[in-house]
């Protein structure tokens, strides 16, 4: 029997869906586009008259494919994929991360633009989705490379981006020193500097307090609301954590200052179990300042990789890639609540198989728009030129994304569907109003 939130509408039959895979994309292999696409099934029956507007979020605005080319350290000319996709603009400018990783491609970047479409709407932004990438391992290039990269990627964006056209952040590979890269090359191009053109800059080039942390920190209080309407308690509360990046990382340490118990965490170098209790903090300074190696960390034993996913938590943070929970281990899972810090971890399959097992399921467009909403924070103050004390993000961050995870709550008890499906259902409406009030043109 199917989950009762894969529902589609009547008209939408499976050769109709398909043809609304763009051309330029694999239709064997439509890679996490599909995903985005089968999310948006899940919803539209739930959209009423608004309905009719639904194909235009499964066809991106704009997306643009560009060659990099770098002069290497040695002298050589390498050629690197970039790209820019425009979602959807109906709420306002477009607003996503530039990510640099080996494996991006066009059906990832376009996911997440959608992604980042609903994450706005859904936290009531007034933005749109967009996200970049380059098709790099950046690991393996020398700053100065890097620098080469980012600014001849930024140059060939030309006028897509802008402070009130797209603005680009941060995401995997990239940091506030590739977006103060980014941010000089846009004034280089255009004659006049606009601080609002990026976010996730440097502080001393007007980006804001609490924006490294704040997915993270995003995570935390969505997290703890959940955890109040489902009757528990978050002090001493067990967390997995997948990852130790920067939300990773962020999230550790602030379940922890809040009297969580961290039992494992896991990055690429492997897995990290102590049922007392892991110190994020400890961890880091292990890392970064004692120059030692995740697998000697002394207060914390290596277990193999694939246990991680049968921890015995209450709380699972998968804050690393996308698909990642599937079927295939989703029921291995015993966590009671999945908060997603990374974008898509979880597939629509295995959500269904955790939502049967009695977990929730806290969706990344709601989860992690701790980011995008602090990088909205700095878009207004670099328009104002006035900026806040890191408690007054703190605040403003706790009071955004709580009345949103409230209302949203509150929609998916009344529509009796899983938090994913009412978050697309919040943000879509929101979207597809603005899209059916502007009309088409001409």
């Amino acid at each position: 029997m199917k989950h009762p939130d894969t529902a589609l509408h009547a008209g939408a039959t499976p050769a109709s869906r398909s043809t609304r895979l763009p051309s330029y994309l694999n239709g064997a292999e439509p890679g996490p586009w599909a995903m985005f696409l089968e999310q948006l099934d899940r919803v539209e029956p739930h959209l009423g008259d608004l309905a009719r507007w639904t194909d235009t979020l499964r066809r991106p605005k704009r997306t643009l494919v560009v060659d990099v080319p770098v002069r290497m350290d040695d002298g050589r000319i390498e050629h690197f994929e970039g790209f820019r996709v425009h979602h959807n603009l109906s709420r306002g400018p477009g607003k996503g991360g530039v990510r640099f990783h080996h494996a991006v491609n066009l059906s990832e970047v376009m996911a997440l633009a959608g992604w980042m479409t609903i994450k706005n709407a859904a936290v009531n932004l007034p933005y749109g989705g967009a996200k970049g990438g380059v098709r790099v391992d950046p690991a393996q290039l020398s700053r100065s490379e890097l620098e080469r990269l980012t600014r001849r990627y930024t140059s060939e964006l030309g006028d897509l981006i802008g402070p009130d056209r797209d603005i680009p952040a941060p995401d995997v590979g990239t940091n506030d020193q590739v977006m103060a890269w980014m941010m000089d090359t846009f004034a280089i191009n255009h004659g006049t500097t606009h601080t609002g053109v990026v976010t996730g800059k440097p502080i001393s080039m007007g980006g804001s307090l609490g924006r490294r942390d704040a997915t993270g920190r995003g995570c935390f209080v969505v997290a703890r609301e959940a955890m109040k309407r489902l009757q528990r308690e978050m002090k001493d509360a067990r967390v997995a954590i997948q990852g130790f990046g920067n939300v990773g990382n962020a999230s550790a340490r602030v379940f922890h200052d809040e009297g969580a118990r961290i039992v494992a965490i896991q990055d690429i170098h492997g897995t990290l179990f102590n049922g007392a209790g892991i110190d994020p903090h400890a961890l880091l300074r292990h890392l970064t300042v004692d120059g030692g190696a995740w697998t000697d960390f002394p207060h914390a034993e290596l277990i193999p990789s694939d246990q991680f996913w049968a921890v015995d938590c209450d709380v699972m943070v998968p804050a690393a890639l996308e698909g990642q929970i599937t079927r295939d281990n989703a029921t291995r899972i015993r966590a009671r609540l999945i908060v997603e810090g990374a974008n898509g971890p979880t597939t629509p399959e295995a959500e269904d198989i955790l939502h049967d097992q009695g977990c929730t399921v806290l969706p990344d467009v709601l989860a992690n728009a701790g980011g995008v909403t602090v990088s909205y924070f700095e878009w207004v103050q670099n328009a104002t030129s006035f900026f806040w004390t890191e408690q007054d993000i703190h605040a403003r961050l706790d009071r955004v994304l709580s009345e949103a995870f409230d209302s949203i709550w509150r929609s998916a008890q009344d529509k009796q569907v899983n938090l994913r499906t009412a978050t697309f259902i919040t943000a879509c409406s929101r979207v597809l109003e603005a899209r059916a009030l502007r009309g088409l043109y001409p």
